[in-house]
């Protein structure tokens, strides 16, 4: 085995396999859905910084997640444009360390947020009289760095276990990006703890917050229901609904792909599956908070100055 090793210092990024026409095509329609994840999640940004009645634990945490958004895809469509370009340039082996670090990081720090968002949710609706001084500014801050301080801890731990491991003379990796399970197949060790690591964090971080987000959901569901006004059902049901959208899109694809059967689906299959959960979702999210959203609406009147013109 020893002949099949070698001293990595790059890697070669597969990509898509496809017609030099369609990859340019590709190129084009990415960095389009590129530029709006930055546009939309920068806009998000924006209205939550000016319009001070936004100034809510519940914009301080979607302000959040638009920010793990735009780093989510600033980690891997810029390498992805590239390859599609130039199909043969590597990265480096720090580069795509570092790549898979960052992945892990902002995966796992979403995630939680996901999780406090909807108990800031559950508090508002199930416990309004007592929603002041439950979601403090200093609970809601502490939240915040609690989710990003277990996302880097964690994607550490991988981190750790990967750097270690001996790779074969193939550096090809079959993906668009170092995802971590690509990386694996190309180690010539035993990578069979790695694999168990990236599963229970994948249970523990998938399994167990998205079971209590439904949790949560129910509760929230009986108190809406309990709710006599009309009118004060459907404000709840749309800042509901704005995070239950999100919440599907992203622990769906994420759950089929690590926590999913291991066989009947294609690795292509799986890898187009990801490239939705790291391109598609964080440009979809702003879009799913605008359009659903009555409170980004009016803001974003606010700002623009035609509050009045509807």
């Amino acid at each position: 085995m020893g002949d099949n090793m070698t001293s990595v210092t790059e890697f070669v990024l597969l990509g898509f396999p496809l017609d030099t026409t369609i990859q340019v095509f590709l190129f084009v329609l990415f960095s389009l859905f590129y530029a709006f994840t930055l546009l939309g999640n920068g806009a998000i940004l924006g209205l939550i910084s000016l319009d001070s009645r936004l100034h809510t634990p519940m914009y301080f945490f979607l302000s959040h997640l638009a920010i793990v958004d735009v780093a989510y895809a600033c980690n891997t469509v810029p390498q992805m444009l590239l390859n599609l370009l130039s199909p043969a340039k590597p990265i480096s082996f720090a580069g795509c360390m570092t790549q898979t670090f960052l992945f892990l990081s902002f995966a796992h720090t979403e995630c939680l947020l996901l999780v406090v968002m909807s108990y800031d949710r559950y508090v508002a609706i199930c416990c309004p009289l007592r929603y002041s001084a439950i979601m403090s500014w200093r609970v809601c801050i502490t939240l915040v760095v609690i989710c990003w301080t277990i996302g880097v801890l964690l994607s550490s731990i991988h981190l750790v276990l990967l750097l270690p491991l001996p790779f074969c003379i193939s550096q090809k990796i079959n993906h668009f990006f170092c995802e971590i399970m690509a990386v694996l197949k190309l180690a010539c060790a035993d990578t069979h703890i790695n694999e168990i690591m990236v599963l229970a964090g994948a249970i523990s971080m998938l399994v167990g917050p998205f079971s209590s987000i439904v949790i949560s959901y129910m509760c929230i569901l009986c108190a809406i229901l309990r709710i006599q006004s009309g009118e004060n059902q459907r404000k709840a049901f749309s800042t509901c609904s704005s995070h239950l959208c999100v919440v599907g899109l992203f622990y769906g694809t994420a759950i089929i792909m690590y926590v999913g059967p291991r066989y009947g689906h294609p690795k292509e299959h799986k890898k187009y599956l990801l490239l939705f959960h790291s391109l598609f979702n964080p440009m979809l999210n702003p879009l799913i908070y605008t359009l659903r959203n009555s409170e980004v609406k009016n803001a974003l009147k606010r700002v623009l100055g035609i509050e009045g013109a509807l």
